[in-house]
């Protein structure tokens, strides 16, 4: 018909050039959230460590994803020098490009929540070990004996009118600290995931849908 409008032509695909701006202006976004979390607005920020690796992988792919993170950790490394360069690598840069690899296989929220906290439970210990090494000093074992000393002394003071006696030892204390860790980091995770899941929209690359329950939360 002389009355329809021709095709319109597809779009071209995205500049090589377009790439590297983006991969460098998330890489300096992430190491600037990074720095922003030596201030008083850390709480805030820590929200926000994974976003810009996670958001290079969605918006492209794992390999430019991997280009951000390595990116941001040479810049932070100059910046802030290569010890705390490390402990935003591990977890929340690693944790930033595996939770995106699993959303762009559009895989259940539930297996990258979980996963995403057990990298983040190994990046807090890594975290501790690292700190270890560098002071000279076992801090998981510090941390122990403080903690079981705490312990026992609120046990004397809570049960002692009651006539009761009751010793904490250093590997209950242990246990406690480890299901701590865990479920500080499930928390962590799920945050993240209602954190990006508001990100990626706006930047049209949006999550696999999320649990019904969830879903509630983010209406």
């Amino acid at each position: 018909m002389q009355g329809d409008s021709p095709p319109s032509p597809p779009s071209p695909p995205p500049s090589p050039a377009l790439r590297v701006v983006e991969t460098a202006f998330l890489a300096s976004t992430a190491a600037l959230i990074w720095i922003l979390s030596y201030t008083p607005l850390a709480p805030l920020m820590r929200l926000f460590f994974p976003i810009p690796v996670a958001l290079a992988v969605m918006r492209w792919d794992p390999r430019t994803g991997a280009m951000a993170l390595g990116v941001s950790a040479l810049l932070l490394t100059v910046l802030m020098g290569p010890t705390r360069s490390i402990l935003y690598v591990v977890p929340y840069g690693l944790l930033g490009y595996w939770c995106a690899c699993l959303w762009r296989q559009r895989l259940s929220w539930y297996l990258s929540v979980v996963s995403g906290a057990a990298l983040s439970t190994f990046g807090l210990v890594f975290q501790l070990l690292l700190s270890s090494l560098l002071l000279g000093e076992n801090l998981w074992i510090y941390l122990t004996i403080q903690l079981t000393g705490l312990t026992n002394w609120l046990l004397d003071v809570s049960l002692g009118r009651f006539g009761l006696y009751w010793v904490a030892e250093p590997w209950m204390v242990q246990v406690v600290v480890l299901g701590f860790i865990a479920f500080n980091s499930l928390v962590y995770a799920f945050t993240v995931h209602l954190v990006a899941a508001l990100v990626m929209e706006h930047f049209r690359c949006p999550l696999p849908p999320p649990p019904k329950w969830v879903q509630f939360l983010l209406d």
